[in-house]
């Protein structure tokens, strides 16, 4: 039986892999930023800013899986993990080394207050991005099976695996890092309602945008 999760790595990328691999790395590490400014969507609708990031991450785990296959997708999504913990690591690093004393008072209190996350928030990020990036690219490879091909179906099935991950994501993510600290139905409901919205009014374009990009790409190299 083959291991979906194996670190092994093709012995040749082709280019939309190489290309989509490095972008993937950089949206990993950027949703955590990202998650310190809060947005108004439609609706009035306050949500995490890390959601953008995050569904990129989604849509080219699925990218990935259509083109190459599930197991290349959950590698992609394994390989995943070590951007996430290095950035980490090295945040952390340098929020403990001492400020130099010329540095401004107020850009050192700004700095700690957004960089210095908790061991708390640190788990919960790394066990929601596991769990829904691999629960994504499984649900969108079985259902590649169960209905005609097409662009039609490859969106629908992005549009499906996307809501129902990030579903999960948000309930781990939530639970974990705020459970005991404040109520969190609001906030839970709030991720939700945005996350799934945008999984299918959006993604479902993106992903298809990125399929034909990437076969174009692999054409014209050769791939």
């Amino acid at each position: 039986m083959t291991d979906t999760t194996s670190t092994a790595l093709p012995r040749a990328l082709s280019p939309s892999l190489f290309l989509f691999t490095i972008i993937y790395g950089g949206m990993v590490v950027l949703a955590g930023v990202l998650g310190n400014k809060q947005v108004a969507l439609f609706g009035g609708l306050a949500v995490e800013a890390g959601i953008f990031p995050f569904l990129i991450l989604v849509a080219l785990s699925s990218t990935v899986s259509e083109l190459q296959g599930q197991s290349i997708a959950n590698r992609l999504v394994l390989w995943g993990f070590v951007p996430l913990v290095l950035s980490i690591m090295l945040t952390s690093l340098v929020y403990f080394l001492p400020a130099a004393p010329e540095m401004d008072p107020a850009r050192l209190a700004s700095f700690e207050m957004i960089l210095g996350q908790t061991p708390r928030l640190m788990a919960a990020g790394i066990v929601a991005y596991g769990t829904s990036q691999f629960l994504n690219v499984t649900i969108f490879s079985k259902l590649r099976g169960r209905a005609g091909a097409g662009t039609s179906w490859l969106a629908i099935r992005g549009a499906i695996a996307s809501a129902l991950s990030q579903i999960v994501d948000t309930l781990l993510f939530v639970t974990i890092a705020f459970y005991g600290v404040f109520p969190i139905a609001n906030l839970m409901g709030g991720q939700m309602l945005a996350k799934v919205a945008l999984s299918v009014l959006v993604i479902p374009f993106v992903i298809a945008g990125l399929v034909a990009f990437g076969r174009s790409l692999d054409a014209k190299n050769g791939g």
